[in-house]
């Protein structure tokens, strides 16, 4: 038996913060596999806006984008807090995941897809924020897209590395590129490359 949106209850929500995304604290009760309900359990969760990621593929190069960016998860991570990732932005109101793909592949790459191919859509982190992530493989041409992009006012600075494929899925298996998306997307990548590269030559 599965369970569905029937089978828990909110008793109660506080915000704690809200700023660039929102903190917040939740009572709520839910049924038990076993049977019965729970006691009250309280759970701190952040809410964010649904998310959109793009790894950006050059048929003509047989590269791939790598976004290289300061990420504050990662600030007491050794050796850096700049990660090698694909591109991303969050949903604007009235945006469809598509559009975000076109408008941060512009924004962060300064590349204009040709292609676009849903790889998957999933929660980022479930046990404690509710972002939900589309991510997809596009098509560009990367041939001028290496350099710095991003936008002021949102203080990006984004460092675009335009690398062949094998390079990029090397970076993956020995750690290089350590990101939950990112890794996401190249382990498709690397099932769907001699697919793609035919379609999209």
């Amino acid at each position: 038996m599965s369970f569905s949106r029937d089978d828990f209850t909110v008793e109660s929500e506080k915000r704690l913060w809200k700023g660039f995304f929102e903190v917040v604290d939740v009572s709520l009760r839910h049924r038990l596999f076993n049977g019965g309900w729970t006691g009250e359990v309280r759970r701190v969760v952040a809410r964010r806006r649904e998310a959109v990621g793009v790894l950006i593929y050059d048929p003509a190069l047989d590269a791939l984008a790598v976004a290289e960016q300061f990420r504050i998860g990662a600030l007491n991570r050794q050796p850096s807090p700049w990660l090698m990732e694909l591109i991303a932005g969050l949903m604007e109101p009235g945006e469809s995941p598509e559009d975000v793909a076109y408008r941060e592949s512009i924004e962060e790459a300064g590349a204009k897809l040709t292609a676009l191919e849903k790889v998957a859509s999933y929660y980022s982190s479930p046990g404690g924020s509710d972002e939900y992530f589309h991510l997809y493989c596009g098509c560009a041409d990367l041939s001028q897209s290496a350099g710095v992009h991003g936008l002021a006012e949102e203080n990006e600075d984004i460092r675009l590395h335009v690398l062949p494929v094998n390079e990029v899925l090397a970076m993956m298996d020995d750690g290089r590129i350590d990101n939950a998306h990112s890794l996401v997307a190249l382990n498709w990548f690397a099932r769907h490359h001699a697919r793609l590269r035919d379609l999209w030559s």
